[in-house]
């Protein structure tokens, strides 16, 4: 595939042989032209006002109420209303939309500049959309690049046929086709500035159902959006060992999310006396007043600082309410730093964030201190369910979850990988329940404990996770298919009564659901099940060869 810079564009060479468009204007919907429209409603307007104002004087000097009206003097003041309205909402509008023409000229033209990739002759092999000619015509400026990708959203006013043109332009700029991914059936208004942008169709995953999962004395049913054969099936099991055990405690240690900006000063002395001003009990209140101005439901917590040389990074803590919390945070986080600006005039802002926070990324802080919702989660397994549930012995369990767990990943160096597959079970509930994938990584921080109790005869088995991060409010949360997800759960959306318990039980259920997926997979390991049951169940029976033809 060639790789070259789009040409200018002149009158004289136009691709694909399209007459070159004006951008619609709103005023193009009048019935006469703008110049014309807009002299009749300037003229109308001043020749009413002067006859109301000329009728008013004659009634004050002969003394006859202003409210007494003849038809004359109403159809004015209406004619003066209307007048009025169309001059306020549309005079001028042509001199307006001449400088957003000028504006989307010169990004188009901004855009044309950027290394492209030609279009390509597709084989024959590449279906081809059958579209109406207008559309076709769209699709040819948009491969061209008359028209950026991305603003056919705004261009268009609808989000399906955008969606449309797109997928069929990028078909036709790198000849290879897309036909397998799904178009229709999907609400693509929902995702508009919210959570994905310059859509071509969305991707299938199959969500399975993992319970009753018996945690603090309620049952749920845990969904699980996955394409891991196996893992439903597990965890299922490890629900199952939970609930004739009994069910499992869940106790939420912290909730406080983090954003730690780095700032810098001319010399580390001053970098040491803003650290020594913001850890000061003395002048937390005011701090907090000015953090919490940025919602509703944020609340400082706690600030603690790190230096390096004259580099000072600022750790907030906050919750959230039901929200998982960035952007509510980091408004927080702005606040402070313009108020600390007036006192600290010598203060660089470096960035909101310097990765002391730390997001989406494995750090021992949050391994230490927590992000997010810091949750304990414990159980105790009967010897008879260990052997007929999980097909295994309490002391295998204990000896295979101390060499494999603990020993195994010191050796190997983990940080907050001290558990079997808590990613696993986390993944799928964030995807199902519409969190951010990505702070899987964090989230998934989790030690495995398992004991032998009551004389060796039971096990007591615990999942301890210091940062997971999840709301019921916001992103991803609010698309109908992981709302659906979370009203199954009983989290959907913020709690009224009480903020912030939603996105709370969410974190719980999530420990529960790694409790119940580490104690699975640790018995399908010490009993030697794990590659039998993957072949069983993770190999699919239709023939690849034929399926690929």
């Amino acid at each position: 595939m060639d790789i070259r810079r789009r040409p200018p564009k002149s009158p004289h060479n136009n691709t694909n042989n399209i007459p070159p468009s004006a951008s619609p204007k709103a005023s193009d919907a009048l019935p006469l032209p703008l110049y014309l429209t807009n002299g009749i409603f300037f003229t109308l307007f001043f020749s009413v006002a002067y006859f109301l104002l000329h009728r008013w004087r004659d009634k004050i000097r002969n003394s006859i109420p202003l409210h007494v009206l003849t038809l004359s003097e109403l159809a004015a003041i209406i004619s003066l209303i209307a007048s009025f309205i169309y001059l306020l909402g549309f005079f001028g509008i042509d001199f307006v939309q001449s400088f957003i023409s000028k504006s989307e000229s010169e990004d188009e033209q901004e855009q044309s500049s950027f290394i492209t990739c030609s279009p390509v002759v597709l084989p024959k092999s590449v279906v081809m959309m059958d579209l109406p000619k207008d559309d076709e015509e769209i699709v040819n400026r948009v491969v061209s690049g008359e028209i950026p990708s991305y603003s056919l959203e705004s261009k268009l006013g609808d989000c399906f046929k955008a969606a449309k043109i797109r997928r069929e332009a990028v078909q036709r700029i790198m000849g290879r086709s897309i036909e397998g991914l799904p178009l229709e059936g999907f609400d693509y208004d929902s995702i508009l500035g919210q959570c994905c942008e310059m859509p071509v169709g969305y991707v299938q995953i199959p969500v399975g159902i993992a319970g009753p999962l018996l945690l603090n004395g309620i049952e749920y049913s845990v969904p699980m959006a996955t394409t891991e054969g196996c893992l439903v099936a597990s965890t299922n099991r490890g629900c199952k060992a939970i609930y004739v055990s009994g069910g499992a405690t869940c106790v939420l240690l912290k909730d406080g999310m983090t954003r730690a900006p780095v700032v810098r000063f001319s010399s580390a002395k001053r970098a040491a006396e803003l650290k020594f001003f913001l850890e000061d009990p003395l002048n937390f209140d005011t701090l907090s007043v000015i953090f919490n101005k940025s919602s509703r439901f944020a609340r400082l917590q706690g600030i603690k600082c790190a230096i390096a040389g004259k580099n000072l990074y600022i750790r907030f803590s906050c919750s959230t309410g039901d929200a998982m919390g960035m952007n509510m945070v980091s408004k927080g986080v702005q606040n402070v730093l313009d108020f600390l600006q007036t006192d600290f005039p010598d203060m660089d802002v470096i960035g909101i964030s310097g990765n002391f926070c730390s997001d989406k990324k494995p750090a021992a802080v949050n391994w230490i201190e927590g992000r997010g919702k810091s949750v304990v989660c414990e159980a105790i397994i009967t010897g008879d369910v260990v052997t007929k549930v999980l097909k295994t012995t309490v002391h295998s369990l204990v000896e295979l979850n101390m060499l494999k767990n603990l020993t195994g990943s010191a050796i190997a160096g983990a940080l907050g990988g001290f558990n079997a597959h808590a990613a696993n079970i986390v993944s799928a509930i964030f995807i199902a329940t519409g969190q951010d994938p990505a702070q899987n990584i964090e989230s998934s921080h989790c030690i495995t404990m398992m004991e032998a109790v009551n004389d060796g005869q039971d096990l007591h088995v615990s999942v301890t996770m210091p940062s997971i991060e999840v709301g019921t409010v916001g992103g991803g949360t609010q698309l109908a298919s992981q709302s659906a997800c979370l009203n199954l759960l009983g989290v959907k959306g913020a709690n009224k009564e009480s903020p912030g318990s939603n996105s709370r039980l969410l974190a719980t259920i999530v420990a529960g659901s790694v409790l119940a997926g580490e104690l699975s997979l640790m018995s399908a390991i010490s009993a030697g099940q794990l590659v039998k049951s993957h072949m069983k169940y993770n190999r699919s029976s239709r023939d690849i060869t034929k399926i690929g033809s």
